[in-house]
């Protein structure tokens, strides 16, 4: 499937935003994440199927200051 991931192209084989948080290998309870400019939260990330041409923003915490 192609998607369009914090802007950048991926061919990946994930079909939910769950899947693709594991392939990406993005972890943890603070991630936030939006599909096509709408978020979707971290219990709906399971149900929610991926199409072409998605644009998925994941975005982490940092440290610093």
């Amino acid at each position: 499937m192609k998607l369009i991931v914090n802007g950048e192209p991926r061919n990946v084989a994930a079909t939910t935003l769950s899947e693709l948080l594991v392939l990406m290998e993005y972890e943890g309870g603070w991630l936030a994440t939006a599909v096509n400019g709408e978020i979707v939260h971290r219990d709906d990330r399971l149900d929610h199927v991926l199409n072409d041409d998605d644009r998925i923003e994941i975005l982490s915490p940092m440290q610093g200051g």
